[in-house]
């Protein structure tokens, strides 16, 4: 787990018979200092790790040891383009599920950085930055089917969807933003089956 103040990702070993955590040796591992390291994903491989830093607006490649429990880095890149002056602050990254794209949220350049990934040396390769066409886009969600992605904009009260290109992990907006007053942490929630009996009558 990460946590923004120290600078720091814990780690700490579960008891799934107790339900009791203890701290791994070694406990953590330390990021830049003043990046804050905020929330992080793991590849689907179980190989590899991604942080994202809130203030240095990056995100850190570590490869995982799942036997130890060590976290040992890989590469740090931007999620800003080159040039970018303005103030920005990271907040929602995600792996998809076919384990071939990363994406990151970007708060004050309002967009998503859009990453492919090398799934034998868990490094990243920037694709394309797009717009969010709102203001501060705080969290993002895969839908079921991972075709698409649901973004909302914190600062300007809208949610898009956009399409999710499998091939190359672009994405194409579907329509124009959806009011959604003050949206903060999207979920989809599970479909469940319909009542056999309901079928028959």
């Amino acid at each position: 787990m990460g946590d923004l103040g120290l600078d720091k990702v814990f780690v700490y070993r579960f008891n799934a018979r107790d339900g009791s955590m203890q701290p791994n040796e070694p406990p953590f591992v330390k990021v830049a200092p003043g990046a804050g390291s905020r929330h992080l994903a793991f590849h689907p491989n179980g190989r590899f790790v991604y942080v994202l830093t809130e203030m240095g607006s990056t995100v850190i490649a570590y490869a995982w040891d799942s036997v130890r429990g060590t976290l040992t880095e890989i590469e740090t890149v931007s999620t800003l383009p080159d040039g970018f002056k303005g103030v920005n602050n990271c907040a929602e990254i995600g792996v998809h599920p076919n384990g071939k794209f990363l994406y990151a949220s970007n708060r004050g350049h309002d967009s998503l950085a859009v990453f492919g990934i090398d799934a034998r040396t868990g490094r990243l390769t920037l694709v394309e930055h797009v717009p969010t066409q709102g203001n501060s886009p705080r969290n993002f969600a895969f839908d079921p089917t991972a075709r698409w992605l649901l973004v909302t904009n914190h600062g300007s009260d809208n949610a898009v969807v956009f399409r999710i290109d499998e091939n190359t992990g672009r994405l194409t907006e579907t329509g124009p933003p959806v009011s959604v007053p003050s949206p903060f942490c999207e979920r989809f929630l599970p479909v469940s089956a319909p009542d056999p009996r309901a079928l028959h009558q």
